[in-house]
């Protein structure tokens, strides 16, 4: 397959052997070796790169970013971002000034983090540097040269328009040395990804590749067949209506997080610790569903809410509640050529809380996630949804607690009284994160945590209280 993409400015066309190839193995094998190789599997940022295309500009992890991701796009790297003349950025002068390197390894990094995000008018630099790990440095400094540089204005060659030549989607496919490898299918519309899907279900869907590249860098999968989905604008889609939000399985997390801030901030809030910026610039909606983790940030929030999933076989759909469709641990019910095609939720939820325990703050996996969605009458409990995710090996609804909770006063009485439950829906295993004993004493503590926020206690952890 040939691939068509800008690099730092010039056009480029690059015939591929191997469709999961990853952006940073290429970028050094043509000398562009100030993008650096760390982790290997999207955490330490040192691999940062910017990708750009009609939705605009984002940091990415060139070590998960596949080469079939790049085409039609514009990818540009720490060696771009200084100006044809080698001037500096305003980030690199301000990295300069602000003495914010050190040894230099992450560098590159986060000086592409801080050039998007200038590129962007975005000022969240802890939020944004969360994913650029420094050893040796601090991050103090590194700040201070991100507000710095935050007030001078934009380099004409960062902020000329993108001019893209015209590309197919299709492309012809060169066979590996061993030969007979299959041709990856980049579909332009859902219908396209579902006639081909039906017609080979053994392939891998490959949305953002931030799980999927990890089999590949660290698990050393060989992926015969592969579809991307990165061109399916339509399956990226948010529809919103008087009273719910329809999103599309390949929105990005990044996408879903701005879609619900306006409605459902204790989500947006849980979507800002999803991982890293340049993850969540990638990881779809619809793999964190897919894959079935039972420590999935998302699927706790929005079994909570109500969601509704639905799945596309061909032309045939057919939804389900979110819950049911996490069968067991690795087990989901779907069927062969059947993909997540959307996910439906209310967008408004007045008592909704979502929580996130984990050893680090930012960019770690959870060791219990909780959901909670009460409703309502006057101080009754007319009804309760509450998720976990943590504490099984599918994410699950409290069955239990929220039947000791409905047509309850909402009280401290209440809540202890159906904290047992918790013991019965739930019993969780003791692993490297956390131990089962932590995790019903974390449930249980975030069940009392979500009624002093209903009842308006001070509960955030940011927050500083005398």
């Amino acid at each position: 397959m040939e691939i068509t993409f800008l690099l730092n400015g010039e056009t480029r066309r690059v015939a591929l052997s191997d469709p999961t190839q990853s952006v940073l193995d290429w970028l050094r094998a043509e000398g562009l070796t100030g993008t650096k190789e760390g982790c290997n599997e999207g955490d330490c940022g040192a691999c940062t790169v910017i990708l750009t295309d009609a939705a605009g500009s984002r940091p990415l992890n060139a070590c998960i970013l596949m080469m079939p991701q790049l085409h039609g796009r514009a990818l540009r790297t720490v060696e771009g971002i200084s100006g044809p003349k080698g001037q500096c950025h305003p980030v690199q002068d301000s990295m300069i000034t602000h003495h914010g390197s050190q040894c230099g390894f992450c560098t590159p990094g986060i000086i592409a983090s801080l050039a998007c995000a200038h590129q962007n008018d975005q000022t969240d630099h802890d939020d944004l540097l969360a994913g650029n790990l420094c050893r040796c440095t601090g991050y103090a400094p590194i700040i201070r040269a991100a507000k710095a540089a935050s007030h001078s204005p934009k380099p004409d060659w960062m902020d000329s328009p993108l001019q893209l030549p015209e590309i197919s989607s299709e492309g012809e496919w060169s066979a590996g040395p061993e030969g007979g490898r299959q041709p990856p299918f980049l579909p332009r519309a859902t219908k396209d990804l579902a006639d081909w899907y039906l017609a080979h279900p053994q392939a891998t869907l490959i949305g953002g590749a931030t799980d999927v590249g990890l089999w590949v860098t660290k698990k050393l999968q060989d992926l015969p067949l592969v579809a991307f989905l990165g061109q399916c604008e339509d399956l990226a889609q948010i529809k919103e209506t008087d009273t719910h939000l329809t999103v599309g399985a390949a929105t990005t997390i990044a996408a879903l997080r701005r879609a619900v801030t306006p409605h459902l901030p204790s989500f947006a809030e849980l979507l800002r610790r999803f991982a890293s910026e340049q993850v969540r610039q990638a990881a779809t909606l619809g793999g964190n569903i897919a894959n079935g983790s039972p420590i999935g940030d998302t699927p706790p929030a929005l079994i909570a809410l109500g969601t509704t999933l639905t799945l596309r076989q061909g032309d045939s759909r057919r939804e389900m509640p979110l819950e049911d469709f996490f069968l067991d641990y690795g087990k989901q019910d779907r069927r062969a050529g059947e993909f997540v095609e959307s996910l439906t939720f209310p967008k408004s939820a007045l008592q909704f809380r979502a929580y996130k325990l984990s050893k680090r703050f930012d960019q770690d996996i959870s060791a219990v996630c909780a959901a909670f969605n009460l409703t309502l009458d006057g101080t009754t409990i007319t009804s309760a949804r509450v998720a976990f995710g943590g504490m099984a090996g599918t994410p699950k609804r409290a069955s239990g607690f929220e039947a000791l909770l409905t047509g309850k006063p909402l009280s401290d009485e209440t809540f202890r009284a159906a904290l047992p439950a918790l013991g019965l829906d739930f019993q969780p295993l003791s692993d490297m994160r956390a131990s089962a004993h932590y995790r019903l004493k974390a449930a249980e503590g975030l069940a009392l945590r979500y009624l002093a926020d209903l009842t308006g206690q001070h509960s955030s952890i940011l927050e500083v209280q005398p």
